[in-house]
């Protein structure tokens, strides 16, 4: 008697994405946890004076220790494209008419590349991401079901707004200033997770989607 052959179990992207829904600002997990996510303004902290890096250093630290709430701090390393600065280079060393200005590009150029033969140049980005646990909502209304979407989002923009603020405030104290994500970006954040590339990839905006498209 042979064994019927069955068709292999097939999982789709959604199976491995954790994301329940995003609405405005907030994003929502599975088990209706939500968040805040703020993207972080950067500063070459190598090209500070040394008085200018201990005050940078201190305002950090202020800010640390001046949250009174739970915070995940997370950092988002990529290799760099630069290969359309090196393309824009080119370009103008092609229009310069001037001779002195052209070779002196010529060798910023060279230089350029000389410095991605042998290092690795990183892009970083860092988030600040504010959470919200469905607990703050009781033990009952926090089981999944038992509560709408709508309840929860309104519930979880209560906690998070005052806890956002504030961050945002003590961010431009520190100097290092901020912005928070939206649908849209969020989006393309999560996209670009699990499609990397090296530029990154924009999304057409994400309230033209009306339909959840499947292929095999």
């Amino acid at each position: 008697m042979s064994k019927k052959q069955t068709a292999p179990v097939k999982s789709s992207t959604q199976n491995f994405v954790e994301i329940e829904a995003i609405k405005d600002d907030i994003l929502m997990l599975r088990d209706y946890s939500c968040c805040v996510i703020i993207e972080s303004g950067t500063v070459n902290f190598g090209l500070l004076a040394e008085d200018e890096q201990r005050a940078m250093i201190y305002s950090y630290a202020q800010l640390l220790n001046s949250l009174s709430f739970a915070i995940q701090i997370v950092v988002l390393s990529k290799r760099m494209d630069i290969s359309s600065y090196l393309d824009y280079l080119d370009e103008k060393i092609l229009n310069q008419q001037d001779e002195i200005l052209r070779n002196g590009l010529v060798d910023y150029t060279e230089f350029i590349k000389g410095i991605i033969t042998k290092n690795t140049i990183l892009e970083k980005n860092f988030y600040f991401i504010v959470p919200f646990s469905p607990l703050e909502m009781g033990i009952h209304a926090s089981k999944k079901g038992s509560v709408k979407k709508d309840y929860v989002f309104t519930r979880a923009k209560t906690s998070l707004y005052p806890k956002k603020d504030h961050l945002m405030r003590l961010l431009r104290k520190a100097g290092l200033g901020g912005r928070v994500l939206y649908e849209q970006d969020i989006a393309e954040l999560y996209y670009n997770l699990y499609n990397p590339s090296s530029t990154g990839q924009k999304l057409a905006p994400v309230k033209n989607y009306t339909d959840i498209i499947l292929t095999p």
